[in-house]
């Protein structure tokens, strides 16, 4: 496995990888038919020009990435410290491989070690998840609260989603 930093020309193989995670259930809040090309340039070009994003590739499927992480600087001067908007994704059948951990960790160490800017990388995650919820806390994210109904299932039920911040311990006050 490889992980580098993405650059505006894997647009459409992020593309590729989302709508694959997003058929799965529970696989990101966003349905396939959200994962548009204009959704991922978005991000994309948000993450390269004021945040982080990596993405995962593997050898044996050059066509393809097998994992993404991003995250971007919300826009206002009054939160230039925050990295929000934090996504992270593994390809369906590379899950439960620790590539997810991989990609994470290597992220957090170059906001660590590069952005000592950056005090704060947030993220928000289903009260349901608490598999998800565990492995984002054994990163050293710690919950901030509870958005309550933030979520409507696609049973039609609603739930809270869980604030999560992980705090930069090289932040340059």
């Amino acid at each position: 496995m490889h992980i580098r930093n993405a650059s505006i020309e894997d647009l459409l193989k992020i593309m590729q990888l989302y709508k694959q995670v997003a058929r799965q259930p529970g696989g990101i809040a966003r349905v396939e038919e959200e994962i548009t090309e204009q959704y991922v340039e978005n991000f994309l070009r948000k993450s390269i020009e004021s945040g982080l994003i990596l993405v995962a590739e593997h050898p044996e499927f050059p066509e393809e990435l097998i994992a993404e992480v991003h995250a971007c600087n919300p826009g206002p001067a009054a939160f230039k410290h925050v990295l929000s908007d934090l996504t992270v994704v593994v390809h369906p059948d590379f899950q439960g491989k620790k590539i997810g951990r991989t990609i994470f960790t290597i992220f957090l160490e170059e906001v660590g070690l590069k952005r000592p800017d950056i005090c704060r990388v947030e993220l928000i995650v289903r009260e349901s998840n608490r598999r998800v919820i565990a492995f984002y806390q054994s990163l050293g994210f710690l919950i901030e609260g509870r958005f309550e109904m933030r979520i409507k299932t696609a049973e039609g039920n609603y739930e809270a989603d869980i604030p999560m911040v992980w705090q930069n311990p090289n932040f340059d006050f």
